[in-house]
């Protein structure tokens, strides 16, 4: 990783740090890339403690715990499933903050409703848990990186927003 991604990385790794959290990860469209930008920067293992990319349906229930009613009733791409990835992912590594991606990359696999771009983010912490949506334009090496760049940025916002170990939100 070189560029953006590195300076967002450090970014994140530097503010958790400093307010001494801990951050677990959940992917799914970015297959391990939000991951790889966070452990390519010396001093990742004091912050990041794990992530479980999730790309199929039964591994976000097995592995994660997402409900197979979420995934019926709202599928993969939803604000309920990138809720409870990033609760699952919060749960099972124990950590501070959790963010989880859910979404469309593309090519294909798009529909009226869900477009190609349009991605799911969650965040967890004891404070609780949202989720917000993106749609992004471009390909699908651009959409896997604009949504890693969209988490490593809404990390350091939230973390700006976070006081010690606790993950309490102000």
């Amino acid at each position: 990783m070189t560029g953006k991604l590195d300076v967002l990385a450090a970014g994140v790794i530097k503010n958790f740090r400093d307010r001494g959290l801990s951050l677990s990860l959940a992917e799914s469209c970015t297959g391990g890339m939000i991951s790889a930008a966070l452990t390519g920067i010396p001093g990742a293992s004091d912050i990041f403690w794990g992530s479980a990319v999730t790309y199929i349906n039964s591994a976000k229930e097995n592995i994660l715990g997402v409900s197979p009613s979420t995934l019926e009733k709202h599928g993969a791409v939803s604000e309920e499933c990138a809720r409870e990835m990033a609760e699952g992912s919060r749960r099972i590594y124990g950590a501070d903050i959790a963010m989880s991606v859910t979404g469309i990359a593309g090519p294909g696999g798009g529909s009226d409703e869900k477009p190609v771009g349009t991605v799911w983010f969650g965040f967890s912490s004891e404070k609780g848990t949202e989720a917000f949506c993106c749609r992004f334009d471009g390909g699908r090496d651009d959409i896997r990186r604009r949504t890693t760049e969209r988490v490593l940025s809404c990390l350091i916002e939230k973390c700006a927003a976070v006081e010690g170990r606790g993950g309490v939100l102000k």
